[in-house]
């Protein structure tokens, strides 16, 4: 029997699991990796294989020795090329075809309106929509569902929190994952608020007039505990580290 080959929109669709679940944790048993293959109509091993594909072209996991698989295509290097550094195009693009392929298998959950609709500012809020949602899956799946600063793990508590804030961002900047930390929410509004950072070597700084604001011991607690020690780092997505100097220079104490 003749091999089927993938085609384009198949493999933007496997790009953007790429982007959302951990790398270490992608096999043929993953939830969304069967839920992918069945949506496209290849086996979970076919889709977990092409984002090994995928891997071998990603140089964070070259930096540190996971090499993925070697067996790739010339049209997976065309797809990372063109969609690694246009995170926009790839969240909007990649779910509307999730959502034109759920329609074909008869598989729907919420996602017909990811088609395109009519109407520029109706299209303008659904782009919104799935932009900050890719870039949320993105971001805590590469910091393995754990805030970055204290560990915890409970998904309902934690936010990907911009480093460039949204307002600030072109629109690339606003879908881009590595623009984002995984925090619980109580250090996301305070690092959107500017009463931390984290620099260019990936250190947490608190506030020296914190105490200001907040005396007591629940700085120590929740604040001066984590001063000047390292983010626990994701698996891929690193922070950029433009995005880290603009919160240091921008952000940080910027309510002083």
């Amino acid at each position: 029997m003749e091999k089927r080959l993938w085609t384009r929109e198949e493999e933007i669709i496997v790009f953007n699991l790429y982007c959302k679940i951990p790398f270490k944790n992608s096999s043929k048993f993953h939830p969304e990796v069967i839920r992918i293959a069945s949506i496209i109509g290849r086996t979970p091993s076919a889709v977990n294989m092409k984002i090994g594909n995928f891997g071998r072209l990603d140089p964070e996991l070259k930096s540190k020795n996971i090499t993925g698989l070697q067996n790739g295509s010339k049209l997976d290097e065309e797809i990372w090329n063109e969609f690694s550094n246009n995170w926009g195009k790839l969240a909007y693009e990649s779910e509307r075809l999730i959502a034109k392929y759920s329609h074909n298998e008869k598989v729907i959950e919420k996602e017909d309106d990811l088609i395109i609709p009519k109407g520029k500012e109706k299209l303008a809020n659904i782009k919104q929509r799935i932009n900050q949602n890719f870039f949320r899956k993105a971001v805590l799946s590469s910091y393995n569902d754990s805030c970055c600063i204290t560990g915890i793990s409970n998904t309902e508590m934690l936010i990907a929190s911009h480093i460039k804030p949204w307002k600030d961002s072109d629109d690339n900047e606003k879908t881009n994952p590595t623009n984002g930390l995984c925090l619980n929410a109580l250090h996301d509004k305070a690092f959107d608020r500017g009463f931390i950072t984290v620099d260019k070597n990936y250190i947490i700084h608190t506030s020296n007039d914190i105490s200001d604001i907040v005396n007591g011991e629940a700085v120590d607690r929740y604040f001066k505990l984590y001063d000047n020690k390292k983010i626990i780092l994701p698996d891929k997505f690193l922070p950029n580290k433009e995005f880290l100097c603009y919160h240091n220079d921008v952000i940080f104490e910027s309510w002083k």
